[in-house]
């Protein structure tokens, strides 16, 4: 069974992409042979439509639509900001990013979403997308998430992570349902956070342009920002081992790795856990690390 990763930073990481994937083409041997890219998905760091993490992705969307397109990884637009209204829906530089990537190429691109009212006018107007419903949505409750899956326009949808490891729930789910769950696999919020539907507001309210307070999160560890050493002990911490051990003999095969407001070098050393095997981890960071031209920290 194959192993599908949805990897951050379209626009964020364009640098260390644009080195990555000639590795993941030619030097598949790296690679633990039942995992692949799935997508990369990001959106730029001044794009109104943007949500779930404070975008600053700034490539130029031209060089990402490129590079997507030669190495037929599929691109998904995070486009979940939750506070979309009808006036929004004309912003000409997310449009933009719509018309270009709706056909990039002979792999199909999506649209991480939010709001039903730019949903709509997306089916309408961009008819190539596939849709994912974001985790902004924060669906904790298995009725939510059952019947989120049970919508048609989606093709994956993503639970809060506190779901990860709701078994017996997640067992009961039709062959259909578990093909179109993707788990968040390394967050590092705390499970007992009540406040987490309220920090991606916060985000996309920012995104807008509108003016509002931060949201200061209230965790213990929110001073040292995001580590992955704690997410890997956060109780829905889904690692490898749980992938191909627990999941995969459960259905389940989409995966998505966090990580597009942190830096590159952080989000490398995500990917060497989740898909290069160990003996090859140094020879990966020597052939990205030593490269002079790539800054990453």
């Amino acid at each position: 069974m194959k192993i599908y990763y949805h990897l951050p930073g379209l626009f964020e990481f364009y640098e260390l992409y644009k080195e990555f994937l000639v590795l993941y083409r030619e030097h598949r041997e790296y690679f633990y042979d039942w995992c692949e890219i799935g997508s990369i998905y990001g959106a730029p760091g001044d794009c109104i439509w943007g949500g779930g993490r404070v975008g600053y992705g700034d490539a130029d969307p031209l060089s990402v639509a490129a590079l997507m397109r030669q190495y037929g990884i599929s691109s998904r637009l995070t486009f979940s900001n939750s506070l979309i209204r009808e006036e929004h829906l004309s912003d000409r530089k997310c449009n933009e990013l719509l018309k270009l990537f709706e056909r990039n190429g002979e792999t199909d691109n999506g649209v991480i979403i939010y709001s039903d009212t730019l949903l709509e006018y997306i089916k309408k107007n961009y008819p190539g997308f596939y849709f994912v419903s974001s985790t902004t949505k924060v669906i904790t409750d298995f009725n939510g998430f059952q019947n989120e899956l049970n919508r048609d326009e989606y093709s994956y949808v993503v639970p809060d992570f506190r779901l990860n490891k709701s078994f017996d729930f997640l067992n009961s789910l039709t062959p259909e349902h578990k093909t179109k769950v993707e788990f968040l696999c390394n967050e590092c919020c705390a499970v007992t956070c009540s406040e987490r539907k309220k920090c991606y507001e916060n985000v996309s309210c920012k995104s807008l342009g509108e003016i509002c307070p931060d949201h200061i999160c209230r965790s213990e560890n929110a001073k040292y920002g995001y580590r992955f050493s704690d997410a890997m002990n956060n109780p829905s911490f889904i690692g490898i081992n749980d992938i191909t051990k627990v999941y995969a003999k459960m259905g389940f095969d989409q995966f998505k790795i966090e990580g597009r407001s942190l830096g590159s070098a952080v989000v490398f050393e995500m990917i060497l856990y989740y898909m290069i095997k160990p003996e090859y981890q140094i020879k990966m960071r020597e052939e990205i690390y030593l490269d002079s031209m790539l800054e990453l920290f």
